[in-house]
């Protein structure tokens, strides 16, 4: 991922600038308006200090049997004070990746490249890569 790592928002003790920008907790939708779970977490890449991911619960009941998976923020069209919309179907999201701590710890350029293969846009690191407006939305 050239001169960038990946780290969980959470981790580094960092917050989003302008707290209505912070996007965690906000149920996520797809482009028909249904929901499709939580945003769990932001994923930040070090040497721009941009949000790349949202990490996303799915399914489950109070986090049991929930499944997780991350969302490049490229896909997101909209954002609410209380929702987070993105441009797929939630059928899109039954396939999509699975978050892997593991993975996610060992910075594996194959694996958020996988991410952003799977969603259809080209990886932050690539030439030529434009960040997306998020957060910036008109509410």
């Amino acid at each position: 991922m050239g001169a960038s790592t990946l780290h969980r928002l959470h981790d580094i003790g960092e917050t989003v600038a302008n707290p209505d920008e912070d996007v965690r907790g906000r149920k996520v939708l797809d482009n028909m308006g249904k929901k499709l779970g939580t945003v769990e977490g932001l994923m930040v890449d070090d040497a721009q200090n941009k949000v790349r991911f949202l990490r996303v619960e799915c399914g489950g009941f109070l986090g049991i049997g929930a499944t997780h998976v991350m969302i490049p923020v490229d896909a997101i069209t909209a954002i609410t004070a209380d929702a987070v919309t993105i441009d797929r179907g939630g059928e899109h999201l039954h396939g999509a990746p699975r978050y892997d701590p593991a993975l996610v710890e060992e910075h594996n350029e194959q694996y958020w490249g996988g991410i952003y293969n799977y969603y259809g846009f080209a990886p932050y690191w690539g030439a030529g890569y434009m960040h997306p407006r998020y957060p910036y939305y008109p509410r």
